[in-house]
């Protein structure tokens, strides 16, 4: 398993296919599955287009709207929509991995998913052979 660092904006889909790519061809694994994790409750990963950057304004426009600012949510430290996106996305996604490759379709990315920064984050990865 490798633990991956990096530095969020406020809100947005951070792009990280490439350093998966990487620790994909460095593990040499032929096949298998590529597992993504996020530690964090107010940060998900997900798969979506990486071709037209509409796609990721869309997606966030769509959360602000199921997911609006309330003033009657109770957690204290105010956040609450930044759970309820991240909750929506969830923490993780499962990749094949075939010829050392992961199994990505021609327009799709993993993203990492900030609800509650700018922050230090991490994610994890890690490889099942199969």
């Amino acid at each position: 398993m490798r633990k991956f660092d990096l530095t969020t904006p406020s809100e947005g889909f951070i792009s990280i296919t490439r350093d998966i790519e990487a620790f994909v061809e460095d593990m040499s694994m032929d096949c298998g599955i590529c597992m993504v994790y996020s530690p964090h409750t107010t940060a998900g990963i997900t798969i979506n287009e990486n071709s037209d950057p509409d796609v990721i304004h869309d997606l966030l426009l769509g959360l602000d709207t199921a997911y609006p600012k309330d003033n009657r949510y109770l957690h204290a430290e105010g956040n609450s929509t930044a759970h309820l996106k991240a909750s929506s996305i969830g923490s993780s996604v499962m990749v094949p991995v075939e010829h050392g490759k992961l199994v990505l379709g021609m327009w799709q990315d993993i993203y990492f998913c900030e609800f509650d920064g700018p922050r230090q984050r991490n994610y994890y990865c890690k490889l099942i052979a199969g």
